[in-house]
């Protein structure tokens, strides 16, 4: 009874999945079911990262999925990492700041260096610590557990966070905050706060791309992005000025601009649905 109803649940779910406007899935190796982080620092090699349990290493890959490099991360431990940016010198940061229940003290970003630069199998980082301004209970109430990120960007000489919302009930609120990107303990800075959708389940943020011009920010939800215009001049204005729905319904966890118009999208393996890389013209 217990087998049937598995394979009933598994059947329902994949019977269920969606992959919208996201077309030509690659495959990514079995090894990397949950990708969590992807950037790029020339457009061709992607650089990925997996969720909390698995092991501490920045993989390289290529657009058809296959495996390029693989550095241990020196002085980092995988506690939760959950996104990956990079900057214009060719820094590369992986966000540990994952926080479901919203009680972390340990909150961190490791900085690491040009990947492309790098000899052998390991690879240093430099941390980069944090904590909320506004956040004073370990954890708080349910309806204030707002302090889990899986998204953030560099720009100019910070690095922005934006949370996943997590409270209950969920009020489809994201919050964004800015550090310093040079490692060392810091407050972090209240910057902006905007209203996503009221759904708990695709209206919360799973990562963040900055475009190569500095003038698009993207941000990923499940089966959503939320598109800020003219981010060089107007920062985040009065929020997103559009919204995409891409019609998926797989775990989209990670987001990275290989050009100013092109964005690569990487979802979580559930069962025998994700696990993919697609290429998504930004229109």
């Amino acid at each position: 009874m217990r087998f049937l109803a598995s394979f009933f649940l598994i059947f329902l779910i994949c019977g269920c999945v969606r992959y919208g406007k996201l077309k030509n899935p690659v495959d990514l190796p079995k090894r990397l079911n949950e990708c969590s982080g992807l950037t790029t620092l020339d457009g061709q090699t992607l650089w990925l990262i997996e969720d909390g349990g698995n092991a501490d290493n920045l993989y390289g890959i290529d657009p058809r999925g296959d495996i390029v490099a693989t550095f241990e991360v020196a002085n980092g431990k995988n506690k939760d990492w959950e996104a990956l940016t990079s900057d214009v010198s060719g820094n590369v940061y992986i966000g540990d700041f994952g926080n479901n229940k919203s009680k972390r003290k340990d909150l961190v970003i490791y900085k690491l260096p040009n990947p492309h630069k790098e000899k052998g199998e390991k690879i240093p980082a430099e941390k980069i610590r944090f904590r909320y301004p506004d956040q004073e209970e370990f954890p708080p109430d349910f309806e204030n557990r707002r302090f889990d990120a899986e998204a953030f960007f560099h720009s100019g000489n910070r690095l922005y966070i934006i949370t996943k919302n997590q409270s209950d009930p969920f009020n489809g609120r994201a919050y964004i905050y800015s550090i310093p990107d040079k490692p060392g303990k810091y407050t972090a800075k209240a910057e902006f706060q905007f209203d996503t959708c009221p759904e708990r389940k695709s209206c919360r943020v799973t990562d963040a791309a900055l475009s190569p011009n500095g003038d698009r920010l993207v941000l990923l939800g499940y089966g959503k992005l939320w598109v800020f215009e003219n981010f060089r001049k107007n920062k985040f204005g009065k929020g997103p000025q559009r919204t995409i729905d891409l019609g998926a319904t797989t775990q989209l966890e990670a987001i990275c601009f290989a050009k100013d118009d092109l964005l690569y999208i990487a979802d979580e393996r559930v069962f025998q649905s994700g696990g993919n890389l697609y290429a998504f013209p930004l229109p």
